[in-house]
């Protein structure tokens, strides 16, 4: 897992593209400064994705340590986004974590942990797409109310995917989840702080 004292930074899902990036100067900190390959942090597995080994790096200018992380994970799980994208979106429809479980072959505790992580946070993260959304489509019409903030939020996430492919075209290429692994720093189920800000570095365009 990646380790809570190093800062992440997300990036594309093409490991030699990120680190041709990396290595060329192009991925940067917070604070402005350049990113320096620092090594590796521990190997992994993900489900869905596979074995993992997430680059350690460091900024020149404030000296701080971080991990990349691909925007096919999110944070401190061990499935990808695109496994646990499918819970949520089943869940929205009306689906019980147990039949989930069964469907995608994933404990049914860790299936539930999902849901409820998500609708912990479902009013945060339907704002944070919501303002995204309108940023990318400014004419977009409201979207329906589908009756809980579950569902509404898994809504959103995909009218904002959706939206970057129609604004973006090829750089806005990727899944719902994706997405949001990319705009939320890979906290989308995060029980402390918010699901993040508007990832405006679209880091998901390395691969």
């Amino acid at each position: 897992m990646v380790s809570r004292r190093h800062p992440v930074v997300m990036v594309g899902t093409d490991p030699v593209e990120v680190e041709h990036r990396l290595r060329a100067g192009d991925l940067a900190c917070g604070c402005g400064g350049r990113l320096h390959p620092w090594g590796h942090a521990r190997q992994r597995a993900v489900h869905g994705v596979g074995r993992l080994r997430p680059r350690r790096v460091r900024c020149g200018s404030c000296r701080i340590t971080h991990v990349l992380l691909a925007v096919s994970c999110l944070l401190r799980r061990a499935d990808a986004a695109e496994v646990i994208g499918a819970a949520l979106t089943a869940k929205a429809v009306g689906a019980g974590h147990r039949r989930i479980a069964a469907r995608l072959g994933r404990p049914a505790t860790t299936v539930r942990g999902w849901l409820r992580a998500l609708t912990r946070n479902a009013g945060r993260v339907r704002a944070v797409f919501t303002a995204l959304l309108v940023e990318l489509d400014p004419l977009i019409g409201p979207l329906p109310v589908l009756g809980s903030g579950f569902a509404d939020a898994v809504a959103v996430i995909g009218a904002a995917a959706a939206a970057a492919r129609r604004r973006l075209g090829a750089i806005g290429a990727v899944s719902a989840w994706q997405l949001a692994s990319a705009v939320t720093g890979g906290r989308l189920l995060a029980s402390v702080g918010s699901p993040g800000s508007i990832n405006t570095s679209w880091p998901w365009a390395a691969g």
